[in-house]
């Protein structure tokens, strides 16, 4: 185990009112970056909007890229929950993409800041922004590849039909989650869906 990752370790909540703090400050954290950027934000900014004392701060977090970098792995394990939720709920494998994009485009609206926090990680922490969408593609790409087992998609869909899936929920949940939430959610998941269902449900 590194150094680093052995600080990391250190630092694991092992109260309920640790894991409350934390949880705290990394809510803060994604209202401050969300709000001012990496650069700009502060572990003060921080702290003030968590409500706790400085020295809290460290307890939990080595400095500002070490929250910074929890908060890109929190949010993206948010969304991974959120969405999963709602899958057992599918009809089939196309409904279960279908079932994503529209959770997906929910959490969008409800934490707009995700969009710049990722962003941002490609350029703060590339390694974090990596992982975020290489453990998002390989998840879709499991989903997939059990619904061609099923016989409800083609036999030949792999990692690229994922990562083109995930590509067009990245920019829909951009244009209709945060720049603009006006249009039916459901609506705009139907139609992406359709795509999905003409590329590559089992043809009869």
């Amino acid at each position: 185990m590194t150094e680093s990752a052995s600080a990391r370790d250190d630092k694991t909540p092992r109260t309920a009112r640790g894991e409350r703090t934390r949880r705290a400050l990394l809510r803060a954290a994604a209202d401050e970056f969300g709000e001012k950027g990496f650069h700009e934000g502060s572990i003060s900014g921080i702290t003030r909007r968590a409500g706790c004392a400085l020295g809290s701060f460290y307890t939990y977090f080595a400095s500002k890229d070490d929250i910074f970098r929890a908060l890109v792995a929190d949010m993206s394990g948010q969304v991974r929950d959120h969405v999963a939720l709602r899958l057992p709920d599918a009809r089939d494998g196309i409904d279960a993409e279908r079932i994503g994009l529209l959770s997906f485009l929910e959490f969008a609206r409800e934490h707009k800041e995700i969009y710049r926090i990722i962003d941002e990680a490609e350029f703060v922490d590339h390694a974090a922004y990596r992982a975020h969408y290489e453990t998002t593609a390989s998840r879709m790409a499991a989903r997939l590849r059990k619904a061609a087992e099923r016989g409800e998609l083609s036999d030949d869909v792999d990692e690229v039909h994922a990562w083109a899936i995930m590509g067009m929920n990245v920019f829909l949940g951009l244009r209709y989650g945060v720049w603009d939430d006006s249009r039916d959610p459901q609506e705009v998941a139907a139609i992406a869906n359709a795509l999905v269902a003409n590329g590559i449900a089992r043809k009869a």
